[in-house]
């Protein structure tokens, strides 16, 4: 969820589509009036009779074009022709500030792209070619916290796939992670109780500390102490180094990473009324699958939401690939973007859960 990772060369996948698309393609640009920014992406639109029903896909965290580009697979490009092609129309976006997208991204939050998010809904509603009493949200990782604070807010929403979303406090999210992403990595026991506690302290800080000035020194000293007593190896696997050790307290001071933290996405999970699908790869390692896809079931059920499906999905990692051990260090190596297990299973579920109005 929070890897974030140096863009490899662009290079073509296997499940990449390839032109003459059997859909019409077109490039849009609307705007969220409220935070005065304007959102470019990509709208695919099945070649049928009438209104159809459409998505619109949601990125996770970190800056993400339309495509969610990752390590030389474009996942959403993959998910957006697969729907397409079942005669679903979908609309995917670059995120503020990226790509074609204006908006300054380091100082928004998840609150913020929710806010996309609906004026994408508007934008929607605003064509023909599409029925507006059939549109749902597909949100990937932090898109799948996105997705149910947009169904929440909006009745225009009538369903929502939440793929690798978390149903825990960011900050667990963020101990879960760091501990499985290690253990993989063949980090020992000690090295990750020392990192744990380590985060213990940072985080504890950012909590309490709003100005982030005082909040940036308070992190600095913590780290310099730390890394004196830290091995290169141990050093290796908390991620930090003298060197950038300002390039790596930033990120921990922005409105998102504060916000990340101390939300608790449970609240707004029982709130959510529309049909719901959530997904996880049984070897997800960023948003581990049991702890997670539990509290979103046990969330949805308190809310009284009856229409709901969660499926652990086996041999999957983040992003969906079928994985050996589901390190981060595996994404680019693996030749598919998405398991068309995954793909199969989110076309057939949204299918059953909508029908013309």
């Amino acid at each position: 969820m929070l890897n974030h990772i140096e863009k490899t060369p662009d290079l073509r996948r296997e499940q990449d589509p390839v032109k003459p698309y059997p859909y019409a393609e077109e490039e849009v640009v609307y705007e969220n009036k409220e935070a005065g920014v304007k959102l470019a992406g990509t709208l695919t639109l099945p070649r049928s009779e009438g209104p159809v029903q459409a998505v619109v896909l949601i990125t996770g965290s970190g800056q993400q074009n339309r495509d969610e580009e990752i390590l030389g697979h474009r996942p959403f490009l993959v998910l957006s022709d697969y729907l397409t092609r079942r005669g679903i129309a979908v609309l995917r976006v670059d995120d503020r500030g990226i790509g074609g997208s204006t908006g300054n991204f380091s100082q928004a939050t998840t609150e913020d792209f929710a806010g996309d998010v609906l004026a994408g809904i508007e934008y929607l509603k605003s064509r023909e070619e599409i029925d507006s009493n059939r549109i749902g949200l597909i949100g990937h990782s932090e898109g799948g916290i996105i997705a149910p604070l947009v169904a929440m807010q909006s009745p225009d929403v009538e369903f929502i796939v939440l793929m690798a979303g978390t149903g825990l406090p960011g900050e667990d999210i963020m101990y879960l992670q760091s501990d499985l992403i290690a253990r993989a990595e063949g980090a020992s026991n000690e090295t990750i109780a020392r990192n744990e506690a380590l985060m213990k302290n940072m985080f504890s800080t950012i909590k309490k500390e709003q100005n982030n000035l005082i909040a940036g020194e308070e992190l600095r000293k913590l780290l310099t102490d730390e890394m004196a007593n830290m091995s290169e190896t141990e050093k290796q696997h908390s991620g930090y180094s003298e060197a950038n050790l300002d390039a790596q307290i930033q990120p921990l001071l922005s409105p998102w990473m504060r916000f990340f933290l101390t939300y608790d996405p449970k609240p707004t999970l029982t709130k959510v009324k529309c049909p719901v699908l959530a997904i996880n790869g049984e070897k997800d390692l960023q948003v581990p699958p049991e702890e997670n896809l539990r509290a979103i079931e046990e969330a949805l059920k308190a809310g009284g939401n009856e229409n709901y499906t969660v499926k652990e999905l086996s041999g999957l990692n983040h992003l969906f690939q079928t994985s050996q051990t589901g390190s981060p260090t595996e994404y680019a190596k693996i030749e598919e973007t998405i398991s068309p297990v995954a793909l199969e299973i989110i076309g057939n579920w949204i299918s059953e859960h909508t029908q013309e109005k």
